[in-house]
Formats: C-alpha cells, sequence, structure tokens
C-alpha cells in the first residue's frame, strides 16, 4: 500500500467531524473526513491503508448498513464505531461485523486514540500478512 496510514472519520454531525479531526491531527495523524456514509464507501472502495470511526446512527445507511456494505465491496478496512446512544444489541452487531471498538459520544479521547493505535496495529498486521501470504 502506497503511502502512510489515513484515519477516516465518517459522521453526520459537522461539529463531531470537526472535533474528532482537531484530536486525531493533534496526536499525529493523517486525517481525512466524511458527512456522509455514501461518500466514504465510494472512495474506501480503492482500499485504503489505515482505520475508519464511523457513527452509528447516520441518515440514509447506518453505520451497521456502512459496514456491510464495505464488508460486501471486499474493504477490510478495521473500523471503530461510536454513538450517540448505547445499544448492546448494536455493540454486539458491530463487533461480530469486526469493529475494533464502539464507543459511546461523547468519546473520551484517550479510549478513541487507544482504539485509533489498535485499528491501524491490525490494518498493518493483515498488510504483512498479505505481502507475505
Amino acid at each position: 500500500m502506497g503511502g502512510s496510514p489515513k484515519v477516516f472519520v465518517v459522521d453526520d454531525e459537522p461539529m463531531v467531524l470537526t472535533a474528532l479531526e482537531r484530536l486525531l491531527r493533534s496526536a499525529g495523524h493523517d486525517v481525512a473526513t466524511f458527512d456522509t456514509p455514501r461518500g466514504f464507501l465510494a472512495f474506501a472502495e480503492s482500499a485504503p491503508a489505515g482505520c475508519a470511526i464511523v457513527d452509528m446512527s447516520m441518515p440514509e445507511l447506518s453505520g451497521l448498513d456502512l459496514i456491510g456494505a464495505l464488508r460486501a465491496s471486499g474493504c477490510l478496512l478495521p473500523l471503530i464505531v461510536i454513538t450517540g446512544r448505547r445499544d448492546v444489541a448494536d455493540s454486539v452487531k458491530a463487533m461480530k461485523a469486526g469493529a475494533v471498538d464502539f464507543l459511546s459520544k461523547p468519546v473520551d479521547p484517550d479510549a478513541l486514540l487507544a482504539a485509533v493505535e489498535r485499528g491501524l496495529a491490525r490494518d498493518a498486521e493483515r498488510d504483512a500478512a498479505v505481502d507475505h501470504g
């Protein structure tokens, strides 16, 4: 994969996008934001290196629908799911679909940064397995 890994943030709330982008950039991450799940889905088909933070509740596609569409397209990007409402059933579904973590809003900055590190590590391991597999 070319270039350094990116952290992709997908959320329909502009204030959340801005806050997460600032937090991630301050921690030294290369960040790209998307305010619609379909916009990210079209972009993600190129299977970039990195991980994504995905809001569970968005218009047009829910976070779970987005995860399903990404996996169906062959995109194995590690995903961190964030939500404004804690729902155990959704959390279980997201984790079974391969999410790295499931975090409640307002997101704890340290928990999010730790989840991003796990996501980036998982992506690097996947790339290494593909390169050596």
